[in-house]
């Protein structure tokens, strides 16, 4: 577990890394860029507190575009498996995953640990999610997922 968790940590710093230098480089009038700008999406917005968490925890496996990386993170933009079931996203989000799982028909399998400690964080970032990049997947409820348990 020690090894995976390592080789999840390389991997996002290399993509934090790689997105500063990108975003150095990216246009602030181009807001169709695959990298995407902080506060040129509506989803910011609309979901402060859920945009605050998703680039604190998130953004470094699936990116400020949404779009992951492939073959090691899922894209959440455009993502089959987001949309599928929002309560298993909170689970998520809450809890990690280490089953490998399949989004737009391709595979990943590199575990994803859990990323807030709360029902009310996890709830704001996937609702930031489910809107972000273009996603127009509704929202999700605090008393709908209640029931979650929080395992550690």
């Amino acid at each position: 577990m020690k090894k995976t968790l390592l080789i999840v940590f390389i991997l996002a710093i290399a993509s934090y890394s790689s997105y500063a230098v990108l975003n150095k480089t990216a246009s602030a009038s181009n807001n169709d860029s695959a990298i995407g700008l902080p506060g040129d999406d509506p989803a910011d917005a609309k979901f402060p507190k859920g945009a605050k968490i998703y680039k604190e925890k998130c953004v470094a496996c699936h990116q400020l575009s949404g779009m992951g990386i492939p073959n090691a993170f899922p894209p959440l933009k455009g993502s089959d498996y987001l949309k599928a079931d929002k309560h298993r996203a909170v689970t998520q989000v809450l809890n990690g995953n280490t089953t490998p799982l399949t989004v737009n028909g391709a595979t990943y399998a590199i575990p994803m640990p859990p990323q807030v400690d709360n029902h009310e964080d996890a709830v704001a970032v996937i609702n930031y999610v489910l809107n972000a990049w273009g996603n127009d997947y509704g929202t999700v409820k605090l008393e709908d997922v209640k029931d979650i348990k929080i395992v550690r």
